[in-house]
Order: C-alpha cells, then structure tokens, then sequence
C-alpha cells in the first residue's frame, strides 16, 4: 500500500536514531542521549517504530488543539478587552498589565500581541537599525544628578487643551521625583515645582536640562549683567550646579520617560474619567509612584545626596525675579515705571547713589533689599499738573511764512546754468 507521510526535519532525524537502535547499531541510552530524551520515553519511541515503522516517530498531536490551548471564553474576554473603546491604542505590554489588574486574567504579553496582530488592533514595527549613541554611566547616589525638562503635549487628549508637563527624573535610579502640569513653560512654573521638590527631598547637588531659555541665556554676546537666567541665579544662591546639555539624546532618561508618559499617563487618565488639568495634577502622584516602582532602579551606592532643606532658607524670595537698580538723590528708586520713597532715619547720604535689589514675586508683589537687608518704601505719586487756561485767539492757528533763505526762495536759479527766479519771464 502506498502512502505519504509528511515529516519535519527533527523527526527525519529522531528515525534515523531510532532505527540504528533497532539495528542494534547503536544502545538505547545513546539514542535518547542523541535525540535529548529519556531512556524510557526512546524506548517508547522504540516500540512504536517496531510496531508502526515510520509512522511511530511522528506527533500524535498532529492536527490536534494543544493541552495547553488557552480557553475559549478566556480568549473571548481578552477579545473584548482589545476591542473596547476605553481600550482604545492600548500597547501589548499595557493592555496586559490591565486584564490582571482590572480583569484577573493573567496571560503572557506575547499571547495578548498576537491577539491584537489577528483582531487587527496592533501593527508590528520594522526593526529598525538602531542609533549609536556614546553611553553615559548613571550617576552613583540618587539626588546626584536631577533631569528637568518639560513636554507639551495633549494630555488630555480631546476633553482638554494642550498642557506642558514638567518633569524630574533622577539620572541615579530613573525615579520620577516631581512633575505638575502647567499652562506653559516658564521660570515660575519651574520655580514652584522646586519648592515643592526640595520641601519632599532636600536639594539636589545638580540639575541637567537643554537649553530652554529659562535655564540658559541664547544670546551671543550677553552682557554681564544678563549672562544668567533667573533660574540659574536661584540655583547658585542655593549651591546648586545647572548642567545644561548640548542634544536631546545627552538627557536621553528624561526624553525616554516622556514617551513612556504619552503613552501610558494619557491611558490611566483616560481610565480614571479626567476632564482638567486640575484633578490630573490630584492624580500625578499616584502615577508617578507606580511609574517609579515599576521602571526605577537600584543606584549604585546606598547614600542619598539630597542636602536637607534648612527651614531658615527663603525659598520664596529666592525663586521670585530679581533685578538692580540705584538709589536716586531724592531717596527713591524707580521700578515698572513706578516710582517708590525710601522711609529711612538714615542719612540722606548713606543711601544716594546705592545699588539695591529690587524682588518680583509671582503676584506681582515689590520689596527692595539693600545687603539683604529689607527696605521700607511707600510708593511715590505725583500730583498731577492743572490744565492750563489759555483764550480762545491762543487757540487759533498761527500763519506761517518760510524764511528769506529757505530753499523755496532759490528754486530755479541754478537751473541750466541760469541765474533767474521762478517768476522771472
């Protein structure tokens, strides 16, 4: 009798093993040791051969479902998952995570992508070669070295408006330390998420950023006095050094983070029904410690570099703006084209000409220091000046009659070498 038999290149293999046995070319403990079995199962393997020929040494379990096939209303339960709306561009890895945390089905991250591949919810990426860039070691301590920077991005996605989120990531252990949403990116925004992150952690002993204007003046030629931002001038008073880097793969952690956020913090958002950036800023927290349990790691050395706050420190005074300005004759000092009288005991002459500092706060409060010394000032208005009473014949205009020499008079004289005026025939 004819037949065809379909066999694979191992179990092409695992018959010429088999039949050396059965030849007695070869033990039986060699021909389990050849093909990576035991004893017993080659000598069941054996007995099939005599007893089949060549059609022992194939499956059984071919053309059959596994033993381990995942159940069909499993399947159909992650099936649902993938095609849920509030699902909607959820990653393999994220959509896992989710159907043991909200589902209680625990599955590989494999098994879900090749879900989603056959339901038409994942698209595989070309592996592209990747881009060599010089590695740079993590700092040892946590607190070491802070990454800052800030992202605008539609959070929210459709519910709201675009937001900056600003960001610190530390480069010791890739921990979220501090982040707040913001209408934009200024120096304030970034001065009130200091404060809040040194009142939680102490002061870092350096910060690493691009190049934004708030950290960096771009000019060319900056002269001395505008050669530092503000906020370069808040982190020297406080002994805090501002590393700021010259590409955006140099604070690579910081930029890989930000994709992990715009895939993951839009998502939970999403899950959690947030409208505004008021309640995202209630949620961050959360976020940001399950974000720095799930991806940080542990640093090199056991020490935190983190410097206490010491509670004598005026943080509010340090992050509001500062700027100079002189002391005039008069005593008074001239700020946003405001004019303020110095109240003082002292000597007229112990303050002319003196260089003061004059502190912005965020709502735009003014208080003059002068040695740090705080001023007392009151602000200077000049009374206005009465209108000036003038006749009704003062208010008409006057006629005007051009000069004896202007240039009018002389036109045509030197035309064509000619010497005769325009009314000359």
């Amino acid at each position: 009798m004819n037949r065809t038999l379909t066999m694979t290149d191992k179990e092409i293999s695992r018959m010429k093993v088999v039949q050396m046995a059965d030849e007695k070319r070869i033990t039986q403990a060699e021909g389990a040791r050849r093909i990576g079995v035991s004893p017993r199962h080659f000598r069941r393997l054996l007995a099939r051969f005599r007893l089949e020929g060549d059609l022992g040494v194939i499956s059984a379990r071919r053309g059959k479902p596994s033993n381990n096939r995942m159940a069909t209303d499993t399947r159909q339960q992650i099936k649902d998952f993938i095609h849920d709306p509030l699902y909607k561009g959820f990653g393999p890895t994220l959509l896992t995570e989710k159907l043991a945390g909200r589902g209680g089905i625990i599955v590989s991250k494999e098994t879900v992508r090749q879900l989603m591949i056959a339901e038409g919810k994942h698209q595989p990426r070309k592996k592209k070669d990747p881009e060599l860039h010089q590695q740079r070691e993590r700092r040892a301590r946590r607190g070491e070295l802070v990454q800052i920077d800030g992202s605008e991005h539609a959070w929210l996605e459709d519910r709201a408006g675009k937001a900056v989120l600003l960001l610190f990531i530390d480069d010791a252990t890739s921990e979220s330390l501090a982040g707040r949403f913001v209408p934009q990116e200024t120096y304030f925004a970034y001065a009130e998420l200091c404060q809040t992150y040194f009142a939680q952690h102490g002061l870092p002993v350096t910060f690493y950023s691009d190049r934004f204007s708030v950290f960096r003046v771009n000019h060319k030629n900056p002269i001395d006095s505008d050669a530092t931002t503000q906020f370069g001038r808040a982190l020297d008073e406080l002994g805090i050094e501002l590393i700021c880097a010259n590409s955006p793969q140099a604070k690579g952690r910081i930029e890989r983070a930000f994709l992990t956020f715009q895939d993951r913090l839009i998502k939970e958002m999403r899950l959690e029904g947030i409208c505004d950036y008021q309640h995202a800023n209630q949620f961050l927290p959360t976020f940001l410690q399950s974000y720095s349990e799930r991806f940080s790691v542990l640093p090199r050395s056991s020490h935190d570099a983190h410097i206490p706050l010491d509670p004598a420190i005026d943080l509010d005074r340090i992050f509001a703006c500062h700027y100079t300005r002189i002391i005039s004759k008069n005593l008074q000092i001239q700020f946003n084209r405001v004019i303020y009288q110095i109240k003082t005991t002292r000597p007229a002459y112990a303050l002319q000409g003196r260089q003061v500092t004059a502190v912005l706060y965020p709502d735009q409060q003014v208080a003059f220091y002068l040695n740090h010394q705080l001023l007392t000032v009151e602000e200077f208005r000049q009374q206005p000046k009465q209108a000036a009473v003038k006749s009704s014949k003062d208010l008409a205009k006057s006629s005007y009659s051009p000069s004896p020499n202007h240039p009018w008079r002389n036109y045509g004289k030197k035309l064509n070498s000619n010497s005769h005026s325009p009314t000359d025939p």
